[in-house]
Parts: C-alpha cells; sequence; structure tokens
C-alpha cells in the first residue's frame, strides 16, 4: 500500500509540474538559458542521444532520469570527459558517484564544469583586443536521492545548482529534477520510465561588468557610475517519457531496443528509438537516432542531426569479486563541426 501511494503521489507531482513547466511552444525558442543543462558528459547515454529514460541507472541517471540513481550494486564512481562540437574548442569534464545508503535507498553527486577556452577582451576603442583575455566559468553541481520498491518501482529526486559568469558578472539558480522507473516482464525485460528536469529559479547575471561610468548631468565635473539590470532567464525545463524492452537471447546475449520522446519548454519536441547488443556484461554496441519536430526548417533545426552511436568495455579487477572497470565512447552527429566525442571512465564495486 506504501509503494503505490508512493508512486501515486510522485506520478502525480510530476504531472502538475509538467503541467506548469512544459508550455511547448516553439516560438519560445531560444529564450531559455542555461543551456548547459541539455549537454549529457556520459558517453554510455549519449551513445543513444540520452533517450535512456526507462532504462539508465547509476551515476549517469542524474543527467537523465533520477529514480536510475539506485539501480546499481553497490557503488560506481564515473570519470567523463566531452569534446563537445568538435572544432570549437569547448569541452566538457564531469565526475560523479552514486551509491546505496540503505537496502532500498541511493544517493549521488554529479560535477560538471565545461571550458569553453580563452576569449579575447575587447573594448570600444580597442575592437581588435586588448592583449588581454577571459575565460566564463560554467559549473553545475547536482545532489540526487532513489528509492527502489522492490526492484519493481523506483522514483528519485535532485536538486542541482547552475552557475555562469565571469569574475565580473555572475547569474546562479537552482534547477530540481524528478522521475519514476518501472520494470516489468518474466526477466525484468519491459522498462518504462518518465522524468521532468529543469524545472527551478530564474537566473539574473549581477555584478560589477554591468556598471559603466557616464556623464554627470548635474556636474560635469565628474562621471557617475550607472549599473545596468540584467534580464532574467528560465531554465532550459523538459519532460521525457521513455520505454524499452529486453531481449534476452541467451545468458550471454541480449538485445534492447527503446523509444523515447521528450516534450521542451523553450524549443521543438523530439522523438527517437535506438538498439543496444550486449555480450556477456563485457561488451556493448549501441546506436540511436533522435528526431526533432520542425527540424525541416534549417533556422530552427538542431545542431544535432539525428544519429548517435557508441561502444563500451567492461573488464573485471579482481579474479573474484563485483568489481568492475568500464570504458564508455560515443559519437553523436552535427550539421555542423565534427560532432560531438564522448568517453567515460566507469568504476563498479
Amino acid at each position: 500500500m506504501t509503494k503505490k501511494l508512493y508512486t501515486i503521489l510522485v506520478l502525480a507531482t510530476l504531472m502538475l509540474l509538467a503541467d506548469f513547466a512544459i508550455a511547448g511552444n516553439p516560438d519560445r525558442q531560444g529564450e531559455a538559458g542555461a543551456a548547459q543543462l541539455l549537454m549529457n558528459p556520459w558517453a554510455r547515454s549519449s551513445g543513444l542521444s540520452a533517450m535512456t529514460t526507462a532504462s539508465v541507472y547509476g551515476v549517469e541517471a542524474m543527467r537523465i532520469n533520477a529514480a536510475g540513481i539506485g539501480r546499481i550494486n553497490k557503488t560506481e564512481f564515473v570519470f567523463g570527459h566531452t569534446r563537445y562540437f568538435e572544432g570549437t574548442g569547448i569541452s566538457l569534464n564531469s565526475i560523479g558517484f552514486a551509491s546505496k545508503i540503505s537496502k532500498n535507498g541511493s544517493i549521488g553527486v554529479s560535477i560538471m564544469a565545461i571550458d569553453v577556452g580563452d576569449i579575447a577582451v575587447t573594448t570600444d576603442a580597442q575592437p581588435e583586443g586588448t592583449g588581454a583575455s577571459f575565460s566564463p566559468a560554467l559549473n553545475n553541481i547536482g545532489i540526487g536521492y532513489s528509492y527502489v520498491f522492490d526492484n519493481k518501482i523506483s522514483v528519485g529526486f535532485l536538486v542541482r545548482v547552475v552557475s555562469e559568469g565571469t569574475a565580473e558578472v555572475r547569474a546562479l539558480a537552482a534547477g530540481f529534477d524528478a522521475g519514476v522507473q518501472y520494470v516489468t516482464g518474466p526477466q525484468d525485460n519491459f522498462k518504462f520510465g518518465i522524468s521532468l528536469r529543469n524545472v527551478g529559479s530564474r537566473m539574473t547575471f549581477r555584478g560589477q561588468g554591468l556598471s559603466e561610468n557616464a556623464n554627470n548631468p548635474g556636474n560635469d565635473k565628474y562621471d557617475l557610475t550607472y549599473f545596468q539590470r540584467s534580464q532574467s532567464f528560465e531554465l532550459p525545463s523538459m519532460l521525457n517519457i521513455g520505454v524499452g524492452y529486453d531481449f534476452i537471447i541467451n545468458p550471454k546475449n541480449k538485445v534492447s531496443i527503446l523509444g523515447n520522446f521528450t516534450a521542451n519548454s523553450f524549443s521543438q519536441d523530439q522523438i527517437g528509438g535506438g538498439f543496444e547488443y550486449g555480450f556477456n556484461n563485457a561488451l556493448a554496441v549501441r546506436g540511436g537516432y533522435k528526431y526533432e519536430f520542425g527540424s525541416s526548417d534549417p533556422n530552427l533545426a538542431s545542431i544535432y542531426t539525428g544519429l548517435s552511436g557508441g561502444v563500451s568495455v567492461n573488464v573485471p579487477v579482481q579474479k573474484e569479486g563485483d568489481m568492475k572497470m568500464g570504458i564508455d565512447y560515443a559519437y553523436r552527429q552535427t550539421k555542423l563541426w565534427g560532432g560531438s566525442h564522448n568517453i567515460s571512465v566507469r568504476l563498479n564495486l
């Protein structure tokens, strides 16, 4: 009874928040900020274009569906590096861990930092550059909790702090994620998941960088410092609904298929699917395709053209025991630049 009540409560909360946050209006495209919340730094799920709402687990669940945090053996550490839009010089660096704290409860922490390189400082008097440079700081940290009911239903919540800025201006906000996963079937073959992401406070840039010296209308001998007010903006909230099914051919071979729908508040909605072939829990090959509604218009189409793929290799660290190390790689095709490359190193205890 408690499990059913808890699940109904979470689903009702998700639907209420989704009705508030998801206004599915393409005319609002570009009005949200904190685009870093849409970037996935983990390779395993990037190989499927982050469409693993129903099946994601462990550290990577903190980016897609917090309900999957608890679907690990004991503890998982993941280190990730992404060459984002190859040719732009942008890279993502991330670290995260998830661990069980009770029979059914688990917590997780993830940190992501974005390196956009050095940008030349220019002024009205020196439009070609002053010789100095700066590098914006784009970071976010998430703390999540997941509870699993009898391995069938899991619920999860996550709070993420988002920070963007330079030495002179900065914006800070807190975002909220929530999700549910349901597993059933004779061998837990069928999976269903729903998650609501990036619902939170508005962001506003503040700092000395928004000030300027201008003439004093009352005394032209002294200038006055004027502060400009920055327009606030919302986080890019979204609702994900995913399904998946595992075809277990034999104890060593498994083929999984999945489908996913994403309702975006500030851009076009997306739908897609993918597959993954796993051999003996040692090798996995995956690929997916995501379609964005309205993508026929080149001015509205996403930078990603839809195709993605990846591979994972797992090796035991000990002759006896459950400790394993895994290396994941993913590639996502883009219509400009050279695509995005993700690589992750995992340690499962």
